[in-house]
C-alpha cells in the first residue's frame, strides 16, 4: 500500500515552498498531483522520494524529468 502525501507533507519532505512545488511539477521535475476532491491533491511517498534520491544523487534535470515521466506512466498503467 502506498502512502499518499498532502501538501505540507510534501513540503516537509522536500524542503520546498508550495510555490517551489508547483513551479517543478510544471517543468517536469516533480510528478503532478493526484486530485482527491475539488480541495485536496495528494503525492505518492515514493515519487517524492524517489525525486529526493535523484537530487542527491545529482541526476541532471533531463534525467530526473525522465524519471519523473517513467513514473507518472507507471501510475497512469496501475489504474486500468
Amino acid at each position: 500500500m502506498t502512502t499518499l502525501l498532502r501538501l505540507p507533507s510534501v513540503i516537509e519532505r522536500t524542503g520546498l515552498g508550495r510555490t517551489a512545488i508547483y513551479d517543478r511539477v510544471k517543468a517536469g521535475l516533480l510528478p503532478t498531483p493526484i486530485k482527491q476532491g475539488a480541495r485536496v491533491s495528494v503525492w505518492p511517498a515514493n515519487e517524492i522520494d524517489a525525486c529526493n534520491d535523484a537530487v542527491i544523487r545529482g541526476l541532471s534535470d533531463d534525467e530526473r524529468r525522465a524519471l519523473v515521466v517513467r513514473m507518472c506512466a507507471e501510475r497512469a498503467a496501475a489504474k486500468v
